[in-house]
């Protein structure tokens, strides 16, 4: 796991096409730990056929983030990530397998999946004890468990940085405990988002802009959800 010098990190993204439902960039980026730099950069154009239904995300984005993982293998084995950074859902999902748990068990490596929203699932809801349990998140690295009506615990909610309230939710996707998915995801901030998923979303949407050669807004993360099977919303 990132927790040495010269391990390696690595973020995944789809963005799309403002409009568009049926292409996206997919992109992989994976960065030196801890100094968080780019070390290598894969974006490319794919075809999107399979339609968006909420909770089945997976089914739709991850075969191509799969391939960008394979041709990272195939073209430079040494710059292979300890771990994968994913945006989305783990364990806190409906079936209990998000789109991190997909990635990581078809790819084979550690994956954490990092959400911006709650997804409510198990009896967890946005209501006023979790928006006052939010408050209470006063220190960047303080957390507090998600607890759902089974008495699992399905993820934790982090500030993850001292000049953002908005929480992050983490969740357990493969090959890695709640408590070390946490502190992983704490190393890698720089912002509130984890520097491998912000820098996966921001070069997808920059590779967007180069090549459409127009103004068009890029909308990362699935079709009109910019937080994969959680809610409309950042």
């Amino acid at each position: 796991m990132v927790e040495k010098q010269g391990q390696l990190s690595a973020g995944v993204d789809l963005s799309y096409p403002k409009g568009d439902e049926t292409r996206a960039c997919a992109s992989l980026v994976v960065l030196s730990f801890p100094e968080l730099q780019v070390l290598y950069e894969d974006c490319r154009m794919v075809a999107v056929s399979t339609p968006y239904v909420a909770g089945f995300l997976a089914f739709r984005e991850v075969p191509v983030l799969v391939e960008a993982v394979r041709r990272l293998q195939q073209e430079e084995p040494a710059l292979q990530p300890q771990v994968l950074l994913v945006d989305g859902n783990g364990l806190l999902h409906p079936r209990g397998f998000g789109v991190a748990c997909h990635l990581g068990v078809l790819t084979g490596l550690p994956c954490i999946g990092v959400a911006k929203n709650l997804l409510q699932v198990d009896g967890l809801v946005k209501d006023e004890l979790h928006r006052e349990q939010i408050r209470s998140l006063r220190r960047e690295g303080d957390t507090f468990p998600l607890t759902g009506s089974s008495g699992s615990v399905l993820g934790m909610v982090l500030r993850s940085s001292k000049n953002s309230s908005r929480p992050l939710y983490i969740s357990v996707g493969h090959k890695v405990c709640l408590e070390t998915a946490v502190r992983v995801v704490r190393s890698c901030c720089r912002y509130r988002i984890p520097e491998p998923i912000r820098q996966a979303d921001i070069r997808s949407r920059e590779y967007i802009r180069k090549q459409l050669c127009s103004p068009l807004e890029a909308a990362s993360s699935g079709p009109q959800s910019s937080d994969k099977e959680a809610e409309p919303g950042d």
